[in-house]
């Protein structure tokens, strides 16, 4: 029987934390990425069996900014609490929110045809106003406080409407370009406007110091610690709705919403 001795040194560990998906205050049926669902699944990659690293898949379009910043601060902590260095690997994209995750490492690596960046706040709506005109429909809205119908897609666009949408956007904006400055330091080309919510490919934006190489996960990985390098991958379990056809249970609008975060990419 084989034994193990204490002073035998085991094969290097990663852990490797998934993160796919819009990122979304309340996920339905296991779809999209909260802070709350993935606080279990982040602690248990920096702290189960003591990693060398933790890798971050990423394949992200956005979505919450709230959620984006409480996903990101939990992966620094904990990355300072336990002395783990994190290494990001963007898939098909990892823009706006997504981009704010990988922010979180210490090192970021996309394949060359990956879309990153998309700095930037987006507030999107319809306007139902003349519909309902023509279907002989009354908008009927009585409030208490002159701002709670705020852009209200039942009734026209107002310009203050805007003008305060505007003044909402413009500090979270702030906060995002702060975080990248911060995370990426002197490593952002410093001639460049980087904050402009534009993407860029992968070589894109590791000329521009969004990213720091072309790479892939395992090879990459492999290189840095040795071919013997063991993987764990840490990802949210897909509820059994999920696995039946969840997107029977979410609602039309958050679908809609869900596609038109990938579309914008393409994807």
């Amino acid at each position: 029987m084989k034994r193990w001795l204490p002073f035998v040194k085991p094969d290097p560990h990663v852990a490797v934390l998934r993160l796919a998906g819009t990122i979304v205050a309340n996920p339905r049926a296991g779809s999209g990425l909260s802070d709350a669902a993935l606080a279990p699944i982040i602690e248990r990659a920096f702290r189960k069996a003591r990693p060398d690293a933790v890798a971050l898949q990423l394949n992200s379009p956005g979505g919450s900014p709230v959620q984006s910043a409480l996903i990101a601060a939990r992966i620094r902590r904990l990355s300072e609490e336990t002395e783990t260095p994190v290494i990001a690997f963007v898939e098909d994209v990892a823009a706006s929110g997504g981009y704010w995750l990988a922010c979180a490492a210490d090192e970021i690596y996309a394949d060359a045809a990956s879309l990153v960046g998309s700095i930037g706040v987006i507030y999107a709506s319809f306007g139902f106003h003349e519909l309902l005109t023509r279907q002989g429909v009354e908008r009927r809205v009585h409030t208490a406080g002159e701002s709670k119908s705020f852009m209200d897609p039942f009734q026209p666009e107002k310009p203050e409407d805007v003008e305060r949408l505007m003044a909402l956007q413009t500090p979270i904006h702030e906060t995002f370009k702060a975080h990248v400055r911060a995370r990426r330091g002197a490593k952002l080309k410093q001639d460049a406007d980087l904050f402009t919510g534009d993407v860029w490919t992968g070589q894109q934006a590791v000329d521009l110091g969004l990213a720091d190489g072309i790479g892939h996960l395992v090879p990459t990985m492999k290189t840095r610690f040795g071919d013997k390098t063991r993987f764990s991958l840490h990802a949210p379990r897909k509820g059994l709705l999920s696995r039946l056809g969840g997107q029977a249970v979410a609602t039309l609008a958050d679908e809609l919403e869900t596609r038109a975060l990938w579309a914008r990419y393409g994807l």
